[in-house]
């Protein structure tokens, strides 16, 4: 997937500075891509030259005059056949795996650590995605929400997003207590 369709994406909930998205990422689409602000900046403009975005000036009296983007009616449409065309499967690619993988020749102690920070980077996320659900509801059950909401996509989203990392959370339990039990069976 490109980045592009993310930002096209992120763009359906309206026009946004490069800033805004950058922030944005991290609290909507970050469950599923990432992405540098470097990478949105470049991106943005290239979209721009290809007629995807357009970009307005917005002044501003006590700070830099910034530029927020919107789709074009061709973004619409691509976004559109995206969303049309078949999806290929996902892939786990993270290099903690490859650690976890060479645990048995590799530091036991510094791939335990390595799994710990991961688990309480997923407690952390799960957390912050807690929030953003509390404030996408706003005091309605999921099912007010998902029968009245305009736009459906970026609760589903969160939903897996929350899932991922709960799920990591649990693995990462378990491979700590594997662990533990190996490191006393040996010693």
């Amino acid at each position: 997937m490109a980045l592009r369709n993310a930002i096209m994406a992120a763009l359906l909930e309206g026009e946004a500075s490069g800033y805004d998205l950058a922030k944005g990422f991290d609290a909507s689409v970050a469950n599923f891509w990432m992405a540098t602000p470097q990478q949105l900046y470049r991106e943005l403009e290239k979209m721009a030259v290809d007629g995807l975005i357009e970009a307005r000036i917005v002044r501003q009296e006590r700070r830099p005059d910034k530029r927020v983007f919107s789709l074009t009616d061709a973004g619409r449409r691509a976004l559109r056949d995206f969303t049309a065309a078949p999806t290929r499967a996902g892939a786990i690619r993270e290099e903690l795996m490859v650690k976890v993988q060479a645990v048995d020749e590799g530091d036991v102690d510094a791939v335990r650590a390595a799994i710990a920070e991961r688990k309480a980077w997923a407690q952390a996320k799960t957390a912050r995605y807690e929030r953003l659900r509390a404030r996408l509801l706003d005091g309605r059950s999921e099912a007010e929400f998902l029968a009245t909401a305009e736009r459906v996509g970026p609760y589903l989203t969160l939903m897996r997003g929350m899932s991922f990392e709960e799920e990591n959370t649990r693995w990462a339990d378990r491979a700590l207590a594997v662990l533990e039990q190996r490191s006393t069976r040996v010693g």
